[in-house]
């Protein structure tokens, strides 16, 4: 018979998820690259060293396989950031009660906003933060990325187009955007990207989108950070789970719940490529043509690792305690 503390260590092992998967991370990377500035699409292929078509979205989902490495393992925790809410009945992200001691999304996006535009580290460094930030802004769209109940869903086990042993997670990451693309390859990416990206100037998305990037400044990134995932974490009190748990387990999900879902999941891959290639517009106004990085002193490097940009230490929950014991991730687990 388990313990609590190790079903609760063994929840945490499952929040090795990949947010979105491959097809969402280099859909969002490919409408970020129809949205970008000229200068900044030349300035991002030189620090990455790619001069493709597929510049981002060849390196969207690199933070994922980064942290399944022995090098890596330990960016897990900055993948999600764990909303300890009480969905349905109320969502809320709280930056000082939910960012772990390990760091969480917002944390990370903070850390790497201003390490992709210094000109005093290195090309591998600018170039690790700008693949971070593709990733990142990425994840934290997607809603139970920003959400703590059963660890972002991993622990609610659900049937999804006749497979029974599918998690909610891995349902909104994975298998509900495949079903509608009908593949995760780059060119489905590309597909699906290209249709989001008419939807955002034309289309249904174009009088929307002034408003998901309205009051963004990376120089205030904790607070940017931190209101996309609260809109992208209201979603699982009125989309991803209205009805609660046990809702979600006593039918197939497919066709009535993805049907009710995946304009949603649209929406928040659309909103992402958006909000991505306007941030990365705004860092290189801020720290390259101004020539503001140029000007910094040699001597007062940010520090690397984050940890400055931390919530304040306080007691731990029950769920942090978890995440702590094991280090924020127990190894590789793909959906």
């Amino acid at each position: 018979m388990h313990s609590s503390s190790s079903v609760l260590v063994g929840l945490a092992c499952l929040q090795g998820a990949h947010a979105w998967g491959a097809l969402g991370h280099a859909t969002v990377a490919y409408v970020a690259q129809n949205f970008v500035d000229a200068e900044v699409k030349t300035w991002a292929q030189g620090v990455l060293g790619d001069t493709s078509t597929s510049y981002l979205a060849n390196i969207a989902s690199w933070a994922d396989t980064y942290r399944t490495t022995t090098a890596g393992k330990w960016s897990a925790p900055l993948h999600f950031i764990d909303a300890e809410d009480n969905p349905p009945s109320s969502c809320s992200v709280d930056y000082d009660r939910d960012c772990g001691s390990s760091g969480c999304s917002i944390s990370a996006i903070a850390n790497y906003t201003q390490r992709a535009g210094d000109s005093r580290l290195s090309k591998a460094n600018k170039a690790e933060a700008l693949k971070f930030l593709v990733h990142f802004l990425g994840d934290v769209t997607q809603p139970l990325h920003d959400e703590a109940l059963e660890l972002g869903g991993n622990g609610i086990k659900v049937t999804f187009d006749g497979h029974s042993g599918d998690n909610l997670h891995s349902d909104w990451d994975t298998y509900i955007p495949q079903k509608l693309v009908g593949g995760s390859s780059l060119a489905d990416a590309l597909s699906w990207a290209t249709t989001l990206t008419t939807d955002i100037k034309t289309g249904s998305y174009a009088n929307l989108k002034a408003s998901w990037i309205e009051g963004d400044d990376v120089s205030s990134a904790i607070t940017s950070a931190t209101r996309w995932a609260a809109d992208a974490n209201a979603f699982v009190c009125t989309v991803v789970m209205p009805d609660g748990v046990a809702a979600l387990q006593e039918d197939d999900l497919y066709p009535t719940y993805y049907n009710g879902v995946i304009s949603t999941v649209e929406l928040q891959i659309a909103k992402g490529g958006y909000r991505l290639a306007n941030w990365l517009n705004k860092i290189y106004a801020k720290d390259i043509a101004s020539g503001a990085a140029s000007k910094r002193s040699p001597e007062a490097l940010p520090d690397l690792t984050g940890a400055d940009l931390l919530p304040a230490p306080r007691p731990l929950s029950k769920l942090k305690l978890a995440r702590a014991a094991m280090g924020g991730s127990c190894g590789n687990h793909n959906h």
